[in-house]
């Protein structure tokens, strides 16, 4: 039967090598809670350690995006899995959950063993950075759909809180302060206009650019910050009245998801520091500043709201843990986004 399968394109083998393969892997993300192993028909998490008195259990999905094909140019296959996990988790961590388990979808044109373990690694490393457990999965080989080397990525998060814990920006009132916590980089949102870019300026991924220090590709590739243990840090100490996970629609489409309709953002320009990637891709295709706010992260991947009077302590619990972050603005009466100048 494998045979024939093979025949069609579909390897069974290679199937089973692959799992082989990302076995020890999945183990390093294993929790106590955790039920069964890997390869079961479904994965198996036990709750009745837990004791909330009203526990919610909040879930996310999400995917890589076309970050993907910079990976497929230069052949680098182990950090996509992380952004994977960060993508995921990132969104319902601003809603005040703490991540229990991880799925994750891998769909191919072929199955190589040796590229899907990489994958998974990343995603494995991600998982460990989050806390979550990776549950179970499904790489699904499909020839015909995807292009020999090609594949697509998308995940599936788990996790609880306290429903009296939830974060829902109910409470942020105007003159709340807004406190922006570094991003890594891109993390993983607009690539569709990063390769839009290069292809127009014909720029080299191989290629040091000032004001860049390393590679362009490598730069690129720098996978996404996970938020995980900030957000749990200062969770502790503070009440964080919303959460803006700064994702897809950058400042403009994001902030406004953590504040009350009638309320909105006043952002200041020059408050935080922008990395030399965006400086360096507003000048390679003309755009302006706002343009960018519009479109990337901008060096702020979660934005948290507080109380004027809990800002330095926020601030300070975040230097702690090794984390940048400064304040961006304030709440305003008027609904959407502006920005001031410093």
């Amino acid at each position: 039967m494998s045979d024939i399968y093979k025949q069609a394109g579909v390897d069974v083998d290679a199937g089973y090598q692959a799992i082989d393969l990302m076995k020890k892997h999945i183990q390093k993300t294993n929790r106590p809670e955790v039920l069964g192993g890997v390869g079961a028909f479904a994965g198996l998490f036990e709750l009745t350690s837990f004791s909330y008195k009203e526990p919610v259990l909040l879930s996310g999905t999400d995917g890589v995006g076309t970050k993907l094909k910079l990976a497929f140019e230069m052949d680098k296959h182990d950090t996509v899995g992380l952004d994977l996990v960060a993508m995921c988790v990132n969104d319902i961590v601003a809603q005040g959950a703490d991540p229990l388990f991880f799925l994750d979808y891998i769909a191919c044109g072929k199955n190589k063993p040796e590229k899907i373990e990489q994958i998974v690694k990343g995603i494995a490393d991600g998982c460990v950075e989050s806390s979550s457990a990776l549950i179970g999965g499904e790489t699904a080989e499909m020839p015909g759909m995807y292009q020999n080397g090609e594949y697509d990525l998308a995940g599936f998060v788990v996790g609880i809180a306290e429903k009296s814990e939830i974060i829902t920006g109910e409470k942020i009132e105007p003159g709340d302060t807004i406190i922006g916590i570094a991003s890594s980089g891109l993390h993983s949102n607009g690539f569709s206009l990063v390769r839009k870019i290069i292809a127009e300026q014909k720029l080299d991924l191989s290629s040091v650019y000032d004001p860049l220090d390393k590679p362009l590709g490598e730069e690129l590739l720098t996978p996404t910050k996970i938020y995980v243990k900030a957000i749990k840090q200062l969770k502790q100490d503070i009440d964080i009245k919303g959460i803006s996970h700064i994702t897809g629609g950058g400042f403009y489409e994001n902030l406004p998801r953590a504040l009350p309709e009638h309320l909105g953002a006043q952002v200041v320009s020059g408050s935080w520091e922008i990395p030399a990637i965006y400086t360096f891709l507003e000048e390679q295709a003309g755009l302006r500043f706002n343009d960018m706010l519009g479109v990337f992260n901008m060096g702020v991947g979660m934005a948290i709201v507080v109380s004027p009077h809990e800002e330095q302590m926020a601030l300070q619990l975040l230097d702690d843990i090794g984390e940048r972050a400064s304040v961006i603005g304030k709440v305003v009466n008027q609904p959407g986004v502006v920005v001031v100048n410093d």
